[in-house]
């Protein structure tokens, strides 16, 4: 089950990014947004709520169930010492990078960025979350047209 959750999790993300990749932004940052974002954000609740619950993940390390009030190193362990919390955790971490993608992607066509000047930027997002955005709120102050870097 987990597998192939986490396969197709893999897939709409993918498929998102290579809209925000090769798509026009106005025409794809909305369909990113509710089709590959608001996706994946359902998907982790959903997702989250069951764990929490207990109602999936029978293989998942013996001891307490994990809990979000257990915010610590060792409560985190405990969430991610399963497929389930490991699925939900990758989820979470998708939906975020692909929300910063369509973020910088429609900021930099805004201010003018082809494609192919977007492109690095957006595969470091991709690869790297935060990397891809510190490089963009860098670069993105540089030669500004006009406007805030984050609008």
């Amino acid at each position: 089950m987990w597998q192939g959750l986490f396969q197709a999790i893999n897939l709409v993300a993918l498929v998102a990014w290579a809209a925000l990749l090769f798509g026009t932004p106005r025409r794809v940052v909305s369909a990113v947004r509710i089709g590959g974002v608001g996706l994946l954000c359902l998907v982790y609740a959903v997702l989250l709520a069951l764990l929490m619950a207990g109602a999936v993940d029978a293989n998942r390390a013996p001891g307490p169930p994990p809990s979000l009030a257990d915010y610590s190193v060792a409560g985190l362990r405990r969430l991610f010492q399963s497929d389930g919390g490991i699925v939900v955790g990758w989820t979470h971490y998708l939906a975020l990078d692909l929300l910063a993608g369509s973020w910088i992607a429609l900021a930099a066509a805004d201010r003018g960025w082809g494609r192919v000047a977007r492109a690095p930027i957006l595969l470091l997002t991709f690869l790297a979350g935060p990397l891809g955005v510190l490089t963009w709120l860098a670069l993105s102050g540089l030669g500004r047209r006009s406007g805030p870097v984050l609008h």
